[in-house]
């Protein structure tokens, strides 16, 4: 599963390596000789595996995962820092588990505890995210049509 963009897709449809699978509604891509659907979806006729690459742990990427909000007050208006759920100095290690984001204030009263004892509650478990998340946090907002396709329904 992947992302491409409309010229990518008209390419691989008109060279018959892809079939369509869903089109905009009364969009139209016109050529002199030629007048196709605009493709909203396609399927390669031909499965290329390409192994995924790992989503790199990354402070970037902690951020874009926990969408830009504090994982201990929920807020989003304050710069933010990636946390140690439990601290480097109880064990604590660099995984996606046991990283969050966390607004200066939060990460600042937590300190070198573990949250229970700083008495501070995660909104959300920490998890790996998948390949699926990158590419909605890619594309922006999620076309109706593509949900069926993404697991999102």
């Amino acid at each position: 599963m992947s992302v491409c963009n409309v010229k990518k897709a008209i390419i691989l449809l008109y060279l018959g390596k892809a079939e369509l699978i869903e089109a905009y509604n009364g969009r139209q891509v016109h050529s002199v000789s030629v007048s196709m659907p605009f493709p909203s979806i396609v399927r390669l006729g031909v499965y290329v595996h390409i192994p995924y690459k790992k989503i790199i742990l990354s402070r970037k990427n902690i951020l874009r995962r926990d969408g830009h909000r504090c994982q201990y007050c929920g807020r989003t208006d304050l710069q933010l820092t990636v946390d140690h759920i439990i601290p480097k100095s109880h064990s604590g290690e660099d995984t996606w588990e046991n990283l969050v984001a966390a607004c200066v204030h939060c990460n600042n009263k937590k300190g070198d505890r573990t949250p229970e004892e700083a008495h501070l509650k995660l909104q959300r478990k920490p998890l790996r995210p998948n390949h699926v998340t990158f590419i909605r946090h890619f594309v922006g907002t999620v076309d109706d049509c593509w949900k069926p396709y993404l697991y999102m329904n």
